[in-house]
């Protein structure tokens, strides 16, 4: 079910009436109609996936349980890689195997050696990188003794399975979301209010933006070798803006959606366009995912503690490591590295925790230095995306090849809905850049109201319902 369907806009008001005037604000009653709502929101993609996140989840509680029980470090450590084990190793076949299997062969055959590996050709079941990292930052938080382990199995599967973050995000962690889930609530007409804006912001960047630009440049990537160079400069910056769109249109749909459940999910996405340099990009794009390879994977290497060798051997392995989490493909490791080069220039010279405050924090309108910045990183980061669009590392040296080479002709006409719905989105994004919560910098309660009437209409007359497009991060 997509966020972006008609059938989704109908389970949703019914799910939130029974979840606040059937359930007579029972906690019990009001988290097991929520998981059960996550696992019919998740079988109307495939159900015969369902067993698996079902599997999954036990597995993780039951491990969480085991590990702080166990009086023994070898027998904690043995539940721990028991759960690390087992769901890398669920990961590893339906994600990588065919990948691996396919690089040796092809590695083999460069040397002279034929071989025909057997491939699994299995379809990926939606959502699983991101409720198999709930599950390990779960039981890794447990064996360093950060949480407890949760007893009530309902509690713990709908931390991992709540349906406004299962398929895409943002991943969450079980200090921050497992204590809302044991609150009791209360109807917060405010915070319900904050996520209807939030949802309709939400909207908006996917089936206006995201979905617009992905016209454009579907058809650019399809028939590149044809494309004159300024399309396929084109594509290239287009494809940033709909990624944009699309993953953070789906975590405003997923945050805004939490809200009306009286739940707070952690910050996906903070204003990205507006970065100033790779470093700030990190903190402002993906966040909850930076934040995993962080806390799970850099710090405990050493961090930025150690020297400035080890520092950069740290930054290449959770860059590779985000690329690879993304797919099994070289295109998605080369994007990875690509970022890591980006980065270790502020690494090396201990620039990276600069740009910590909002551009133009204490103005209306940026310098020209800023400006400048913000172009140059918005530039390198579409660069980067470019491998992560392409199907193979030669389409995208390919792709890259034929600038300098093309013409300059570009159809106007067909990027006028992209260009005007990137114009409004960053023009109101650029206004909101202080808040979390879209449109709370227009003050005035009547053009607040304008502005939500032109959103939905634009959403009504130039977005995509009838055929809805799928959310990009869905493949990973």
């Amino acid at each position: 079910m997509l966020f972006n369907s008609f059938s989704f806009l109908l389970f949703l008001p019914i799910v939130f009436l029974l979840y606040w005037f059937v359930t007579n604000n029972n906690l019990k009653k009001q988290n097991l109609l929520l998981l059960t709502a996550s696992y019919f929101f998740y079988a109307c993609w495939d159900y015969r996936f369902l067993g698996l996140l079902i599997f999954s989840t036990l597995l993780d509680y039951l491990s969480g349980i085991k590990i702080e029980n166990c009086l023994q470090k070898k027998s904690k450590k043995a539940w721990l890689l028991i759960s690390i084990c087992i769901n890398l190793g669920f990961l590893g076949v339906f994600k990588y195997y065919d990948f691996f299997a396919s690089s040796f062969a092809q590695a083999f055959s460069a040397i002279g050696l034929t071989t025909s590996p057997l491939l699994l050709n299995i379809i990926l079941p939606v959502g699983i990188s991101f409720y198999t990292f709930h599950g390990l930052s779960y039981v890794l938080d447990i064996y360093y003794k950060r949480i407890d382990s949760e007893k009530n199995l309902i509690d713990y599967a709908v931390f991992v399975s709540f349906f406004p973050l299962l398929v895409a995000g943002p991943i969450e962690r079980a200090t921050h979301l497992l204590p809302q889930l044991k609150k009791e609530k209360v109807f917060n007409y405010t915070l319900a209010v904050n996520g209807l804006r939030q949802i309709l912001w939400g909207f908006f960047k996917k089936v206006v933006v995201a979905d617009n630009c992905a016209i454009y440049v579907n058809a650019i990537f399809s028939d590149y070798h044809h494309a004159s160079s300024a399309q396929l400069i084109a594509g290239i910056f287009l494809f940033s803006f709909q990624i944009y769109g699309d993953f953070s249109g789906y975590s405003d749909i997923a945050l805004g959606t939490a809200k009306l459940f009286g739940i707070e999910l952690l910050r996906n996405f903070n204003y990205p366009c507006f970065s100033r340099s790779i470093a700030e990009f990190w903190r402002r794009w993906h966040i909850s995912l930076s934040s995993w390879f962080k806390d799970y994977v850099y710090i405990p290497l050493g961090g930025s503690r150690v020297s400035k060798l080890k520092q950069i051997r740290n930054t290449f392995i959770i860059f590779l490591l985000s690329g690879f989490w993304h797919g099994a493909n070289w295109t998605f490791i080369f994007w990875g590295f690509l970022h890591a080069v980006y980065i270790i220039p502020s690494v090396i010279f201990s620039s990276n925790r600069s740009d910590l405050d909002i551009v133009a924090k204490d103005s209306t309108f940026p310098t020209l230095n800023e400006i400048f910045r913000m172009g140059y990183t918005f530039t390198l980061v579409s660069l980067a995306l470019l491998f992560f669009r392409s199907d193979s590392l030669s389409a995208a040296f390919n792709y890259l090849s034929l600038i300098p080479k093309q013409g300059s002709k570009i159809d106007q006409l067909s990027m006028s809905y992209p260009f005007i719905s990137i114009c409004i989105m960053l023009f109101l994004e650029w206004f909101d850049r202080k808040s979390a919560i879209p449109f709370l910098s227009i003050q005035s309660l009547h053009f607040r109201r304008f502005a939500y009437l032109l959103i939905l209409l634009l959403i009504f007359f130039m977005g995509a319902f009838i055929n809805p497009r799928s959310f990009i991060y869905f493949q990973f």
